[in-house]
C-alpha cells in the first residue's frame, strides 16, 4: 500500500541469542558441578565444573567458569579457566578473559580481551586442509648412490 513503510527489524545477535535461552545462572549464584543442557545457557554467576550445551553459551561480564566448556557457539564476556570447544563461533569480547585452550571453527577476539592458551581451528573438511610434509627429492647418481637435496 502506498505511504506505508515496513517497520525496520533491528535485532542484534545478542538479542537473538537471549530470546532462545533455556537455562540461566544469575548474578551472585554459585553452581558447583557439571551442567548439561539441550538449549542455550547464560551464566552471570559462578560455575565450578564442566559445561556441555547443545545450543549457545553466553558468559556475562560478571560470570566465571572454572571448568571446560563444550557448546555450539560461545560468547565470553567474563572469566574462564578451562578449555573451550566450540563447534561454531567463539567470541571473546573486550571484557573477556580466557586461560585455556580453544577448539573452534570460527574465532573472534576483541581488542583488550585476554587469552592465554593454544587455539586449534577446525572445519567440516579438516582432511582437505591437511598439509603433507614434503620429503626432500632424491637424485640417483650413475653409481647407484642417492644424494639428498637439503633446503
Amino acid at each position: 500500500m502506498l505511504g506505508k513503510s515496513k517497520p525496520a527489524i533491528t535485532t542484534s545477535t545478542a538479542e537473538t541469542q537471549t530470546a532462545k535461552i533455556g537455562t540461566i545462572i544469575g548474578p551472585g549464584a554459585i553452581f558447583k558441578g557439571d551442567i548439561t543442557a539441550p538449549e542455550a545457557i547464560r551464566i552471570d554467576g559462578t560455575l565450578t565444573g564442566n559445561c556441555v550445551c547443545k545450543g549457545n553459551l553466553i558468559l556475562g561480564t560478571e560470570g566465571q567458569i572454572k571448568g571446560n566448556i563444550k557448546a555450539q557457539n560461545v560468547i565470553l564476556s567474563g572469566k574462564v579457566v578451562g578449555d573451550v570447544d566450540s563447534s561454531g563461533k567463539l567470541e571473546l569480547l573486550s571484557t573477556g578473559k580466557l586461560s585455556g585452550n580453544i577448539t573452534a571453527r570460527s574465532l573472534v577476539i576483541d581488542e583488550d580481551a585476554f587469552f592465554d592458551g593454544r587455539c586449534a581451528m577446525v572445519t567440516n573438511h579438516a582432511a582437505a586442509l591437511e598439509i603433507e610434509e614434503e620429503e626432500p627429492e632424491e637424485d640417483v647418481q650413475e653409481d647407484g648412490k642417492a644424494s639428498v637435496d637439503k633446503y
